[in-house]
């Protein structure tokens, strides 16, 4: 898509949204105008637009990535053939300095020209498949309940220390701990139905599994971050939109830090990789010598892990893309040698 004449900067909130139309950055080029987030407001930008004949096609539409706010307008738009982006808060503020006035007219203001700045880099949205929604919306559900049922099971532990036992206290939680665990259950149960539904998805799922440390969670998180494995990225790309790759931090003679992954990123996949490579350095042998070496040369524990980490995506990646299971000791051969053979 070559960059768009107009860019549009929408400020979104749970009751309403704010629009700025830009040309140039830093300058609106209509009156900011505000709009209810429902229906008949979605309706009304889009009159609106008709209006000042700005086309579809002439223009970029952006907004922060506000959860479930500006999921209902993001299908309206894109039904009606709008193009859409939809960037982290974060990218869009580390774009400008942190000062003047803030407003929702200045937001979105802001966003309209972070929209022309950085057209290249934008996040394009596209609509996800019902079967991948359903996915997230169960994995969400079920890391709410672990943390509910892992927060009571402590207060049981904890309860039981006491010098006066409160009983009645302690049957309460346990019941609940074990209602969470069947409720955890059905949900993972709900996950593998949902992956029957599509045999290409059953098969994808299937041959994530075959990995060493893989299981039904971090391959059914797998489905949802690449859009039913539809947008399979290279490793290095997934590393970087996990935050698992490391970033080095060094200006001239005086400041040099060790390379450390961001402390944010995808957090429920982020736990599941740790936790996969923290199993595989313990009951792997080909992961546990791996770390026994480079615990002997030295590195940090941290450090190891990460790497552990990391490729694991790598075999992921490569999987999805190849349509292979996983081969224990597989020896890739180089094409020139089957030339000669």
């Amino acid at each position: 898509m070559k960059h768009p004449q107009f860019a549009v900067g929408i400020d979104i909130s749970a009751d309403d949204f704010t629009v700025s139309i830009s040309e140039s950055p830093g300058t609106a080029l209509y009156d900011t105008r505000t709009f209810n987030n429902n229906l008949e407001g979605f309706k009304e930008l889009k009159s609106w637009f008709m209006n000042l004949k700005i086309k579809p096609k002439n223009m970029i539409i952006c907004m922060e990535a506000t959860g479930v706010y500006g999921e209902h307008l993001c299908y309206f738009l894109h039904e009606n053939k709008y193009t859409i982006a939809v960037d982290p808060p974060l990218k869009v503020k580390r774009a400008f300095k942190i000062d003047g006035h803030k407003t929702d007219a200045v937001d979105s203001l802001q966003i309209a020209e972070y929209a022309l700045r950085f057209f290249d880099k934008l996040c394009i949205w596209e609509p996800r498949e019902d079967i991948v929604e359903k996915m997230k919306a169960l994995i969400t559900t079920r890391e709410l309940l672990v943390k509910q049922k892992t927060a009571a099971s402590n207060s049981v532990v904890a309860l039981n220390r006491k010098a006066v036992r409160p009983a009645f206290a302690i049957k309460v939680l346990k019941s609940n701990v074990n209602t969470l665990a069947r409720k955890i259950k059905a949900l993972e149960k709900e996950m593998e139905n949902l992956i029957d539904q599509k045999p290409d998805m059953r098969q994808s799922v299937n041959i994530l599994k075959s990995v060493p440390g893989v299981k039904l969670l971090l391959a059914a998180n797998m489905l949802v971050i690449t859009n039913g494995f539809h947008s399979v990225k290279h490793h290095k790309q997934m590393a970087s939109f996990l935050k698992i790759a490391p970033l080095q931090h060094q200006s001239g003679s005086s400041i040099f830090k060790k390379p450390k992954t961001p402390k944010y990123g995808p957090a429920v996949m982020r736990k599941l990789l740790h936790l996969a490579a923290r199993s595989l350095v313990t009951h792997n042998p080909d992961f546990q010598n791996y770390y026994l070496r480079k615990q002997a040369e030295g590195k940090e524990k941290k450090l190891i892990i990460n790497n552990v980490e990391n490729k694991l995506v790598k075999i992921m990646c490569a999987l999805i893309r190849d349509h292979k299971p996983f081969i224990k000791h597989y020896i890739p051969i180089h094409p020139h040698y089957l030339k000669i053979a």
